[in-house]
């Protein structure tokens, strides 16, 4: 996975490698390089480039004008100007003077129309005014640049050509306005590289190559809003590094969840898969247990069950031909509290249990997920009568005949199961070790007795506060969903794409996680598996679609194209 550090985390790992023997100026240099190579992808296509380079006047300007000098030195055909916004004394600029590329700076240009200038005849503008290092409001000079850069990027964007009339069956034949392509050099200038908070007047990347590990703001609103494309550079830190070490969080990448993903054989067969149980659905919401069965064996499980009351069975059984059935005692096509003894029957054989999705809010539901989660705790009082339940126990039949002990497979609550055990006093202490839940905003602030304001405005820490307070593994959806565990695990998914924002997307979600627990995946891999292939499958039809029109049907069809993006 890729780091997610603090800006304290990098400053002791840039201090620690420094101390190490690797320079500030080795960083400097390496950061330059790979912001030009980055730079030379986006004018791959321009014969002959105009680029601007906004420099600071910190460590973050040093990249730029490293950038600025490499982008010259590979590309002959390149004009590259340099606009600084204080006078800097260093090597840096000494070369770009020696090679006879453009400066100019912010105080000889008090009308700023020669930055105007420069930024309204660019191809690119690489942003290095400033990284991590930034304050809240930005004022003075430094606010004048970033109004004017502002202004002439907007007015490029906003250039519209003389319309021609079209016939609409002919697809779009207005030529395309001038374009202009803006690369930030570690963060754009005017965010907070921790909590996300942004300048008004920041300048807002199409792109972002930043450096070491991810920094929290980038994935955070406002912020992300402005980041573009996120790219993490490798600047040569070594791994071995303390100050690297102590960093846990991470932001999950394609590599780790391919090499996470279970394997497969060709020996293999469905019992090698394993089997699944889905506990869901109600004659309100009777595809939600389709679409989580349906994912579950997207995801490779051998064999999905699904139980439900039988009107919605009814409706599905023609329409899901791989899936089995278990029909589960109902009041008016709810699941009732007396259904679990159904369930009991049928769950050794499973490898693990999603609830909830579809359930509905009826009180006979949430009596039917109370008696489910506190029947071990019942057995125990009760030495000899019916040992019901996902703790270690056993059922004894009418007339004391010994049936076979219930175990607990690993365990995923969703949707309407989150409300209906929000309901439930204390309802943390039900659940079995490593279950997986994974609410919504909504659903989130139910769980914590808040205002879903305060969970957007907290995702993060919230997320790990109540993972580790109710000892489960939270997957808080959303932009860039988060996944985090009892054990301080904390990981975040690189997607925020809208094609998901449509009903039926969680049930698809819980699904995958689901199917990856039954092929006997660790619930906090699982968790971030599913997350990352049900963000791509998202990314992927984003893509493809008008994400308008995305249903969370689509979302299921673009399961095998994530797949094999994953594994390609």
């Amino acid at each position: 996975m890729i780091r997610l550090a603090t800006i304290e985390q990098i400053r002791a790992i840039e201090e620690a490698a420094d101390a190490d023997g690797y320079s500030y100026a080795d960083m400097m240099d390496n950061a330059g390089r790979a912001a030009a190579d980055r730079a030379a992808i986006i004018l791959k296509d321009i014969e002959k480039p105009r680029v601007t380079v906004l420099v600071g006047a910190g460590n973050n300007g040093g990249d730029g004008l490293v950038a600025g000098l490499y982008i010259a030195q590979d590309n002959p055909d390149a004009t590259v100007r340099f606009y600084l916004l204080s006078e800097r004394d260093d090597e840096y600029v000494k070369t770009v003077e020696a090679a006879g590329l453009s400066i100019a700076k912010s105080e000889d240009d008090s009308d700023k129309r020669v930055l105007r200038n420069m930024v309204a005849s660019s191809d690119l503008v690489i942003d290095a005014l400033f990284g991590i290092g930034v304050r809240l409001p930005i004022k003075g000079e430094a606010e004048k640049i970033l109004r004017n850069v502002n202004r002439e990027i907007n007015a490029r964007r906003n250039a519209k050509p003389e319309k021609t009339i079209i016939n609409p069956a002919d697809g779009q034949q207005i030529p395309s306005a001038p374009s202009i392509y803006v690369l930030a050099i570690d963060c754009p200038s005017g965010m907070d590289c921790d909590t996300g908070e942004t300048d008004s007047n920041i300048i807002p990347a199409d792109e972002t190559i930043t450096f070491i590990a991810a920094k929290p703001g980038l994935l955070r609103f406002p912020a992300t809003g402005v980041t573009g494309k996120l790219t993490i550079a490798d600047i040569g830190i070594s791994e071995k590094l303390d100050a690297v070490k102590t960093v846990t969080d991470s932001v999950v990448d394609r590599e780790w969840v391919k090499d996470k993903l279970p394997g497969r054989g060709n020996n293999g067969h469905k019992g090698t898969y394993g089997r699944a149980l889905v506990v869901a659905g109600s004659v309100n919401y009777i595809g939600a247990p389709a679409l989580a069965a349906e994912a579950a064996y997207r995801s490779g499980a051998g064999l999905v069950t699904v139980a439900s009351a039988s009107p919605v069975i009814m409706a599905l059984a023609g329409q899901l031909r791989e899936v089995t059935w278990i029909m589960l005692s109902h009041d008016m096509g709810v699941i009732a509290e007396g259904a679990t003894q159904a369930v009991f029957k049928e769950i050794n054989k499973m490898k693990s249990l999603l609830i909830g999705p579809g359930f509905g809010t009826e009180k006979t539901t949430g009596e039917f997920i109370e008696a489910l989660l506190k029947a071990p705790q019942e057995s125990a009082k009760k030495p000899g009568k019916r040992k019901l339940g996902f703790g270690i126990g056993q059922i004894d039949d009418d007339d004391g005949d010994e049936k076979e002990a219930i175990r607990i497979p690993p365990l995923v609550i969703d949707a309407d199961g989150l409300n209906l055990l929000a309901e439930i006093d204390n309802w943390w202490e039900l659940l079995p070790e490593n279950t997986i839940i994974t609410p919504h905003p909504g659903e989130m602030a139910r769980l914590c007795d808040i205002e879903t304001k305060e969970v957007q405005s907290n995702r993060w820490q919230l997320a790990r506060e109540k993972a580790k307070e109710w000892s489960v593994i939270l997957v808080l959806k959303g932009a860039y969903t988060v996944i985090a565990s009892p054990k301080g695990n904390f990981a975040v998914l690189p997607f925020d794409v809208d094609t998901l924002a449509t009903a039926g997307t969680g049930d698809i979600l819980a699904g995958l996680i689901v199917g990856l627990l039954a092929q006997g995946v660790e619930a906090y891999d699982a968790a971030i598996i599913a997350g990352y292939v049900h963000g791509l499958a998202g990314q992927i039809l984003s893509e493809t679609s008008n994400s308008r029109s995305v249903i969370a049907g689509d979302v299921l069809k673009a399961i095998p194209e994530a797949l094999n993006r994953i594994e390609g």
